[in-house]
């Protein structure tokens, strides 16, 4: 008779195997019982953090999170992720109450157990998955969720907080050692109890992991880096104008506008900015601008009519009978330029 043997380790979680094992962990009492001691650890450490900045707080949760993934796996994290994050709010409520958060927390979980869940735990293992967790998870995955809570709950736009992304990005490389010390002091025991196939053999710290530490932080701050300057030179500065800034930069532009087109008459022409983008290491903003003819005849007050209109927003402006919309025009100013870049054509 054939013996039926089942895999300790798995390199990948790409195998058939591996998920059936993980998918049989619901129907094991042992594990679900030690799912549910994690659980209630994990809703315990919530508020058991140091505060860095606002909301922003840096707990041991993340140690609980991965040593309960790696016992039972991908599936069962799924499931804690979500009750972690529903129970822990209705434990600890904090703010408005947002279902989408739990995704983070889920995809946390889940990430944690396709690297460790029966698989040979290893220092670069460990340092990639953490790296995984803080980049993919907790910069990329959350901001469209952040995006969607400001919008849908709170009726405003997000204003990405760079201090939530650099804290992910500097924490990462201790929040990796750390999680190498403390596997390294409970998978024998744990291993004893069975509930683990791999021993604290590959946790020994060495040169290596340290350039691999220092590797992926500079991939991680050069990612942060890049997109901090992309953002920075692709959001207008115009929707933080207040009416008064607004009126004054648009009536600036005209006299620019006017020197270049002088067939246009001052006393019926508008000029709108559009958007404003600054550029990153350099004191040049680039104006996006509209220029309009106003039909101002009919008003009572045609000088406080004109100013009215002179102070629209892009969105304001589209709307009004009085303008119409002749052509668009690009300028490009320095802090203290006198004169539109040259070289510069209208669209």
């Amino acid at each position: 008779m054939q013996k039926n043997t089942v895999r300790k380790t798995f390199r990948t979680p790409f195998s058939r195997e591996y998920w059936m094992l993980a998918l049989g962990e619901m129907k094991k009492p042992r594990t679900l019982i030690f799912a549910a001691l994690i659980l209630a650890l994990r809703i315990a450490a919530k508020p058991l953090s140091i505060s860095i900045a606002g909301d922003l707080t840096e707990g041991v949760g993340f140690i609980i999170n991965a040593f309960g993934s790696m016992v039972y796996g991908p599936v069962v994290a799924l499931l804690c992720g979500a009750l972690s994050d529903t129970l822990g709010f209705l434990v600890f409520p904090s703010g408005v109450y947002f279902p989408a958060y739990m995704i983070t927390e889920m995809a946390g979980g889940f990430v944690f157990a396709l690297f460790l869940y029966r698989a040979e735990i290893t220092i670069p293992r460990l340092i990639l998955c953490r790296f995984t967790i803080c980049f993919l998870v907790n910069v990329v995955l959350a901001y469209p969720i952040h995006v969607a809570y400001y919008s849908i709950m709170l009726g405003k736009d997000y204003a990405l907080a760079w201090i939530r992304i650099v804290k992910n990005i500097v924490l990462f490389p201790v929040e990796a050692v750390i999680l190498a010390v403390v596997f390294r002091s409970l998978l024998p025991p744990f291993k004893r109890l069975g509930y683990l196939f791999s021993g604290e053999e590959g946790l020994a710290l060495t040169a290596r992991h340290v350039v691999l530490l220092a590797v992926l932080f500079a991939v991680g701050a050069g990612c942060v880096f890049g997109y901090g300057v992309y953002s920075y030179n692709t959001t207008t500065l115009s929707k933080e104008y207040t009416a008064e800034q607004r009126l004054a930069r648009n009536r600036a532009l005209e006299t620019y506008v006017l020197e270049k087109h002088p067939e246009l008459k001052a006393e019926e022409t508008v000029c709108i900015i559009d958007a404003a983008y600054p550029r990153a290491f350099s004191p040049e903003v680039r104006y996006e601008v509209s220029v309009y003819r106003a039909d101002v005849s009919g008003a009572e007050d045609a000088g406080a009519l004109m100013a009215e209109l002179e102070g629209l927003s892009k969105s304001k402006a589209a709307a009004r009978e009085e303008l119409t919309r002749l052509f668009s025009e690009e300028i490009v100013l320095t802090e203290n330029a006198k004169e539109p870049e040259k070289g510069r054509e209208a669209h």
